[in-house]
């Protein structure tokens, strides 16, 4: 008999989900809109629900799901408490496990940091196939991470593990980060980052450069970059100075076999990595020198994938 697994995917607007054989081929795709109202409380019901449903739709039991994995957009311990998601209302510390077993009776069910889960989806099935030792960087609208060591998640001891995009980066920093602390690898590598340093540039200069008249964009930069912009280079110089730095400094702790580099910044290609290698070899202990980069290949399934392959990690 076949077995089966769901991975879901929760954001904040849309969760998204999946199920899977074992071999990670999908059987179906789906998602459902994230209703925040009131808590949150009404996520895991509908999480439940629509599972139920599509596991009905496809004539399987509920002994024919080998469990239901979850990512969720904030810290998830490895007993599967979440220590607050607050873009989904959840305030308080509460065991996702638990609580989504009482909705699912009789499917084990595992939970992590949606950041984290996508990296196991990467090593799985995207950029870092035939790894079991690499670091996943997203590069969106800030900077997130997910770390894995001998093909396992890396959560800490209150899920916060992999919080790569608040490592301490730059000393003279004046403009707070969305964390409260100043200079963080944020502030310079994610796609508001990247704006910040060009806007800085353009301020601090009188240099010719397309990005005077068009709004400024990570994506803009970075096709000015391509098309030979002196100053769009410049600020790509800064940017791979600062996530080279940052990298190296990752490299010299858990000396990954390759970094996985997703999110919307990714979208520039592998000219990115002519921008972050030279201040990564530079800085990077020798024994790190050959870690490899590579782009994240799954996109916004990256998440569904890692969730599922939490099941199958004890499986």
């Amino acid at each position: 008999m076949s077995k089966y697994v769901v991975g879901v995917d929760v954001g904040g607007t849309t969760v998204k989900l999946g199920m899977f054989d074992v071999n990670g081929d999908v059987i179906s795709k789906w998602e459902i809109p994230t209703r925040t109202e009131d808590g949150g409380k009404l996520i895991l019901p509908d999480i439940a629900d629509s599972v139920k449903k599509e596991i009905v739709a496809h004539n399987f039991n509920a002994e024919d799901v080998l469990g239901v994995g979850i990512g969720v957009p904030g810290p998830v311990d490895d007993k599967g408490v979440v220590h607050k998601a607050v873009n989904l209302g959840w305030d308080n510390d509460f065991s996702l496990v638990d609580a989504m077993g009482r909705l699912l009776p009789g499917m084990p069910v595992k939970g992590g940091n949606d950041a984290n889960v996508a990296a196991l989806g990467e090593m799985w099935k995207g950029g870092g196939q035939g790894c079991s030792n690499m670091v996943a960087v997203t590069l969106g609208t800030g900077v997130g991470g997910g770390i894995i060591i001998n093909g396992r998640l890396v959560n800490g001891s209150t899920g916060a593990g992999g919080e790569i995009g608040h490592i301490h980066i730059e000393d003279n920093e004046t403009e707070a980060c969305g964390c409260g602390n100043y200079g963080c690898l944020e502030e310079y590598a994610s796609a508001t980052g990247i704006v910040r340093l060009a806007n800085r540039e353009l301020a601090a200069s009188d240099d010719p450069s397309v990005l005077r008249d068009q709004k400024v964009t990570a994506k803009s930069v970075f096709d000015a970059v391509k098309a030979g912009d002196a100053l769009a280079i410049r600020v790509a110089e800064k940017f791979g100075e600062y996530l080279g730095k940052g990298l190296a400094i990752i490299a010299g702790v858990v000396n990954p076999e390759v970094f996985v580099i997703g999110g919307g910044v990714s979208k520039a290609g592998e000219v990115l990595f002519d921008y972050i290698r030279p201040s990564f070899e530079k800085t990077v202990f020798h024994g790190s020198k050959n870690t490899r980069f590579a782009l994240a290949t799954l996109g916004n399934d990256a998440g569904i994938y890692g969730a599922a392959k939490l099941v199958l990690e004890d499986a």
